[in-house]
């Protein structure tokens, strides 16, 4: 199965295939799903000497690793004020020392292994009513309190020198965070993964899986024999692999169009500092250039994961309001690409047997939430898990209605919220 037809797989840096497994093999762990959770696992595995084996069903970074906005966002998609409210003071503290470590070890990662992505610094969260402006103020003072000193909030006069629109009151500049392409960003991360002796197998499927001593995942034309596995599939896993992973989780889709390119002068009187966009609406938009000068736009979500029939229809509106002085222009990307929700919106993490471990549903920020996953299983696989049961404490709560039930009573939810965005309360 090949990579989705998208602006990311039509600019990316040449590559290798990786082969089929076509043996049975050992290893010390192997790590079940190709894209940023399992990549940044397997990297900071083999760093640490592990002999690491993944295993991808399709492509390395075929999901939401080679799909997504590229947007490098710090936190989580609950921050941390909901958190200490939720979970207690104890869990914001140790959650919120990490929410910066994501964005800090993908910088790490471009530099080290020099990895070509298009890194660009610099994000800015949209506000579109005085309501939202507010929370950003909070925001801003929480992240400030973690350490991040790295923010300016933008007041009307300000925002509109960093975005072109006319809709927003305000807004708060995060220079910590950035976008980058990140088919290519997994791509460096799996070739890294290969210097330090790692194995990637493409067109892989992991297709059964039995515990034991040691655990066997089965493919279709080999197997491996692994003292640790971890499930890093999120919304491409199979369901029936592993149940127990699906039974409280929701993939939904997300979609993305690029514009055909435009002028240096015409792509940065949109955003003249080439900062990235996320708007703060519960079913936001977001966007940024591109290195060639494209505006590359997203947004709406599909519960259940469901493909829209006409992409191009459903985010022109969304991208002409924002920008009108668009009005004309022309598409030369769409494509749809899943991610896992929780009904926390908190990432899930945690282990189902002895030595097998699993982190999924990063509910929209998965890009930086990964990059921390991945040292969090390798600090716990070396016998340093506190971190890591921080997030694995967490409750995972089931979604109401159950699998029949679950997709209309979210998208109920949502548009209940969705309306509050628009009435601005």
């Amino acid at each position: 199965m090949e990579h989705v037809q998208s602006y990311y797989t039509a600019t990316a840096n040449p590559h290798d295939r990786w082969p089929r497994l076509a043996d049975d093999i050992l290893c010390d762990v192997c790590i079940i799903g190709g894209g940023f959770t399992g990549l940044s696992s397997a990297l900071y595995l083999t760093e640490a000497g592990y002999d690491v084996v993944v295993l991808e069903a399709a492509r390395v970074g075929f999901g939401a690793s080679g799909r997504n906005g590229g947007q490098v966002v710090n936190s989580y998609s609950r921050d941390i004020d909901v958190i200490e409210r939720r979970y207690g003071k104890e869990s914001a503290r140790l959650l919120g020392s990490m929410m910066f470590e994501g964005a800090a070890a993908i910088r790490d990662r471009i530099d080290r292994y020099a990895i070509r992505c298009d890194y660009r610094p610099g994000g800015v969260f949209a506000a579109l009513n005085s309501r939202q402006f507010s929370q950003l103020k909070q925001q801003h003072q929480r992240w400030q309190h973690y350490g991040n000193h790295q923010l300016e909030l933008l007041d009307e006069l300000g925002i509109r020198r960093k975005i072109a629109s006319e809709r927003y009151v305000g807004g708060l500049l995060d220079r910590s965070g950035g976008h980058l392409h990140p088919l290519n960003l997994a791509l460096g991360e799996a070739e890294a993964v290969r210097r330090h002796g790692g194995r990637i197998y493409e067109e892989s499927e992991a297709i059964a899986v039995t515990y034991g001593t040691p655990h066997r995942v089965r493919t279709a034309q080999g197997s491996v024999l692994a003292k640790y596995i971890i499930f890093a599939g999120n919304a491409y896993l199979a369901p029936q692999l592993e149940p127990r992973l699906a039974s409280k989780s929701l993939p939904c889709s997300s979609q993305i169009v690029v514009t055909e390119p435009l002028s240096r002068d015409k792509a940065l009187a949109l955003l003249p500092d080439n900062y990235c966009v996320e708007d703060r609406n519960y079913l936001l938009d977001y966007y940024r250039l591109t290195a060639d000068n494209r505006l590359l736009y997203g947004g709406g979500v599909s519960y259940g994961a469901r493909e829209p029939g006409n992409i191009h229809e459903l985010i022109r509106p969304r991208l002409l309001k924002t920008f009108p002085q668009l009005e004309g222009i022309k598409f030369d990307y769409a494509w749809s690409g899943n991610f896992l929700l929780t009904l926390s919106r908190m990432p899930q993490i945690g282990r189902l047997e002895n030595g097998v471990y699993y982190m999924q549903g990063d509910s929209g920020h998965g890009v930086t939430w990964t990059h921390l996953a991945g040292k969090l299983v390798c600090e716990a696989l070396q016998g340093e898990p506190k971190r890591f049961d921080a997030f694995a404490r967490l409750p995972h709560l089931p979604f109401p209605g159950g699998r029949r039930l679950r997709v209309p009573l979210t998208a109920l939810g949502a548009a209940w919220y969705a309306l509050r965005d628009r009435l601005g309360v």
